[in-house]
C-alpha cells in the first residue's frame, strides 16, 4: 500500500476506531523496563499508563497519557509529517519523556506543591500555564532534560524536569550542577522530598484517564487541522535568501533550493527546538514558507555548494527562531 493512500485512509477515520492499544506494542517493554526502574529506586507508586493524544498527567491523578501516535509506526510517520517531530521516537527518549511525567505523579500524588519548601525553590503551581512560553537558553538556574528548555514553563514543568534529571539511572546530578547552586538547590530538595515518598503513603490514588485514545471521534485530519499553524508573515528576507543561495544554476550540477529546504525540514524542525524552545510546528510553517519563496525568486545552488548552504540556512532559521522566542516575532 502506498503510504500517501496509507496516510489518507487512516487519517480520515476517528481516533477510537483505530484499535490503538499499549500491549503488544513496542511501547510495552520499554513500560516495563521503566516500571523495574521504579523499583530498584525503592518506590512502591505505580502509575497507570494510557494512550491519549499527547503525553501528561492530568492534575489530581497518577495515571500517565502517552501519545497514541507512539503505538503504530505509520501513525508516527503522520505526525512527523504534520507537526514536524515526534516526542520519543526511540526507547532512549521514550524513558526521558516517562521520567519526566512521573516526576508529575509524584507532585499530585503527594501534593509536594502544597509544600512551603516546593513553593519556594519552584514557585506556585497556581501560576498562569502558557504554552507561547520563552526560554532563556542556558540558564543556569534550572536544569536541561527535555528539548526547548522546558524547565522554564512553569512551576510544575520545572519540577517535572528536576525529578526526570534526579532519577536518571547513573547520572551524577552532584557533579553535573556543581556550579549551578539553583538547580543544585532545587536537585538536593527532589532528593530530601523523594526519600519521604519512598516509605510514605500516597495522599492521591485517582488513575482516572483523560481523554483516552478509545473515547476520541476526532480523526487525525480534524486533530492536525487544529494544531497546525499558519506560517507568520517574514517579509524582508529575500536579501538573505539571496545571499545564501544564488539564480538556480543549469544543469547538471545546479540544483534547485526548495528541495534541499523540504528535506532540511525534520533535523531542523526537532534541533531548533532542542537549542531554541521555538516550536517544531513553528519551524516546520516557517520553512515552508522560505521553500515556497525560494521556488518564487528561482533560487538553487551549485552541488559542490551544497555543505555550506546547509549551514547558511540552519543558521538563518535558527536566527530567526531565536528571535521569535524572544520577541514573539521572526523579525523587528
Amino acid at each position: 500500500m502506498e503510504p500517501a493512500f496509507l496516510e489518507t485512509h487512516v487519517a480520515a477515520r476517528p481516533i477510537r476506531e483505530l484499535g490503538l492499544r499499549l500491549a503488544g506494542t513496542p511501547l510495552e517493554p520499554v513500560l516495563e523496563r521503566y516500571l523495574g526502574e521504579l523499583e530498584r529506586a525503592g518506590f512502591r507508586l505505580r502509575p497507570r499508563f494510557y494512550l491519549s493524544t499527547e503525553w501528561g498527567v492530568a492534575f489530581g491523578t497518577i495515571a500517565i497519557a502517552i501519545p497514541f501516535y507512539l503505538a503504530r509506526p505509520e501513525l508516527a510517520a503522520i505526525h512527523v509529517a504534520r507537526t514536524g517531530m515526534v516526542e520519543g521516537a526511540e526507547p532512549h527518549d521514550l524513558l526521558r519523556y516517562l521520567r519526566h511525567e512521573m516526576g508529575h505523579v509524584f507532585n499530585y500524588a503527594y501534593k509536594l506543591y502544597e509544600r512551603p519548601e516546593w513553593v519556594r525553590a519552584f514557585g506556585a503551581i497556581t501560576q498562569p500555564y502558557v504554552e507561547e512560553y520563552r526560554p532563556q537558553p542556558f540558564s543556569r538556574r534550572f536544569v536541561r532534560h527535555l528539548p526547548g528548555w522546558y524547565a522554564q514553563k512553569h512551576p510544575d514543568e520545572d519540577w517535572a524536569e528536576t525529578f526526570a534529571v534526579w532519577s536518571t539511572p547513573g547520572h551524577d546530578w552532584r557533579a553535573e550542577y556543581a556550579d549551578r547552586p539553583h538547580a543544585l538547590a532545587k536537585l538536593a530538595l527532589c532528593d530530601r522530598l523523594m526519600d519521604e515518598a519512598r516509605t510514605a503513603e500516597p495522599l492521591v490514588h485517582d488513575d482516572g484517564r483523560d481523554e483516552e485514545v478509545g473515547t476520541i471521534d476526532t480523526s487525525l485530519d480534524e486533530l492536525y487541522r487544529t494544531e497546525e499553524l499558519a506560517a507568520d508573515d517574514v517579509p524582508g528576507l529575500d536579501g538573505a535568501l539571496g545571499n545564501i543561495f544564488v539564480p538556480r544554476p543549469p544543469p547538471p550540477s545546479g540544483r534547485d533550493a526548495a528541495p534541499l529546504v523540504r528535506a532540511l525540514e525534520p533535523s531542523l524542525c526537532t534541533e531548533v527546538y532542542r537549542w531554541t524552545g521555538h516550536f517544531p510546528e513553528r519551524t516546520r510553517a516557517l520553512m515552508r514558507r522560505l521553500g515556497n519563496r525560494v521556488h518564487e525568486l528561482g533560487l538553487g545552488f551549485e552541488a559542490p555548494d551544497e555543505p555550506r548552504v546547509t549551514v547558511a540556512l540552519t543558521a538563518l532559521i535558527t536566527a530567526l527562531a531565536m528571535s521569535h522566542v524572544a520577541h514573539g516575532r521572526y523579525l523587528p
